[in-house]
């Protein structure tokens, strides 16, 4: 679209496409008209409100299904004139059942019990919607992880040469940290409450003094709208839950942008090359460059997803009193938090699809850098009594260039046993690393 303010709405559209009947005004009106439509038919259930017909239920429970534009736009233009969404849904139903069910539309309910119920509805969905995306680059995680498993790598920490790991190990590491995340996210809730103005049963318990209104309201919540029920609120649901999600969201983009960084750098230092698409431009004026686009504007996404997340989570369960209109325009906001999330998992999954290793770079790196053996040098040392180890190998070697000879040579003037001498001799930065290929296999199996 060439006039729109968000770039989800324009340039990205057709990548966020998936998400669009979920968080767009339409979805959340969706979501608003099934929960009114469940609480009909659970008061009806209930014999609480007159029996159904037939015809009538047909009606109502298709609804859900065949909401469409038309559904939409006609809830819009009762809007326009109320300037109330929650109410217009209720005046919109009343065209679909007998004039005898008109009071039982929204009967009890709260504005915040239809969005709150509308909302967990939406987040559900949502992070449904996810599940395949996050799958895909989780996937290609592992399998850089278990396929790089034994190939030795040249690690940089503080951005000097360190003792080496397996380009397996760093990919492994990235889908640990963000399979933890993923299994956090499967223990969270999706919160509705349905218990009326200031969340007390109220107005309920005076038309039905009788009624059991906290064990109905946690029925209908868990089982008609597939929920979770939040018994104990003020007029709105307090939005823990949702925070809960965003926190995870935030920490997962996290673990992304740093995937992002790390492999933007070990393409600046070759370690990797990218497939070559054809037709597409580097840069405008140098022919020769393959840019790690895919993987800026994965981190760029993840950034912009993040910073949502965590404005929302921090906002959200504060309220003044029993209600105050911010967590309105708020949630609004939550298709901002999903499609960016998504354009970072879209990219991303395109950058680590185009990855090339070049295993002569990787080498020729781990070639030149024999100094980080010195650890294992002076670790043997310290084995064998000698507590200035430490010293006697950072006098040898800090802040000079040296060769693996003279590694092997400071080795044989040493006080250690042959055998310890000769293990030594034969370490080389290839070879010097731990049990990285071990590591991936124990945490990937």
């Amino acid at each position: 679209m060439a006039l729109s303010l968000s770039p989800l709405d324009g340039r990205y559209i057709g990548k966020v496409a998936s998400l669009l009947p979920i968080f767009s005004e339409f979805g959340l009106m969706r979501a608003r008209t099934a929960v009114e439509i469940q609480w009909l038919l659970f008061l009806a259930d209930k014999k609480i409100s007159p029996e159904l017909s037939k015809s009538t239920r047909k009606k109502l429970e298709s609804l859900w299904e065949s909401f469409d534009e038309k559904s939409y736009a006609a809830i819009k233009k009762i809007e326009a004139e109320t300037n109330h969404d929650v109410k217009a849904v209720e005046l919109f139903l009343r065209k679909i059942v007998p004039k005898k069910h008109w009071a039982w539309i929204h009967f009890g309910a709260t504005s915040e019990d239809i969005n709150s119920c509308a909302y967990g509805i939406v987040m559900k969905e949502g992070t449904d919607a996810l599940a395949d995306p996050v799958e895909e680059v989780m996937g290609d995680l592992r399998a850089n992880a278990l396929q790089w498993k034994t190939i030795p790598m040249l690690s940089r920490t503080h951005g000097q040469t360190a003792t080496p790991t397996t380009v397996g190990h760093e990919f492994a590491v990235f889908w640990v940290r963000a399979e933890r995340i993923i299994e956090a996210v499967r223990t969270l809730k999706f919160y509705g409450k349905f218990s009326g103005a200031t969340g007390n049963f109220a107005a309920h318990s005076v038309a039905f003094p009788r009624k059991n209104w906290a064990k109905l309201s946690e029925e209908f919540v868990e089982q008609y709208l597939g929920l979770d029920w939040n018994g104990m609120t003020t007029q709105i649901e307090s939005h823990d839950g949702q925070a809960a999600l965003l926190n995870e969201m935030s920490r997962f983009c996290g673990v992304m942008i740093d995937c992002c960084r790390d492999l933007w750098g070990y393409i600046s230092l070759g370690y990797f090359g990218q497939k070559k698409v054809a037709g597409e431009v580097g840069s405008s004026t140098m022919p020769h460059k393959v840019n790690p686009i895919d993987f800026e504007n994965a981190e760029g996404n993840f950034k912009v997803s993040r910073g949502m997340a965590r404005t929302l989570a921090d906002e959200l369960p504060i309220s003044r009193w029993q209600r105050d209109l911010t967590d309105s325009t708020l949630q609004r906001n939550f298709g901002v938090v999903f499609g960016h999330f998504l354009l970072g998992l879209k990219s991303l999954a395109k950058g680590l699809g185009k990855l090339e290793l070049q295993k002569s770079v990787v080498k020729k790196d781990l070639k030149n850098a024999p100094e980080v053996l010195t650890e294992a040098v002076q670790t043997v040392l310290r084995k064998h009594g000698h507590a200035d180890a430490y010293d006697q190998l950072k006098k040898f070697s800090r802040g000079r260039a040296l060769s693996l000879k003279e590694l092997q040579e400071f080795v044989d003037k040493t006080t250690l046993p042959p055998a310890e001498k000769k293990a030594l001799k034969s370490l080389t930065p290839e070879t010097y690393i731990g049990k990285a290929a071990e590591l991936v296999d124990l945490f990937l199996k």
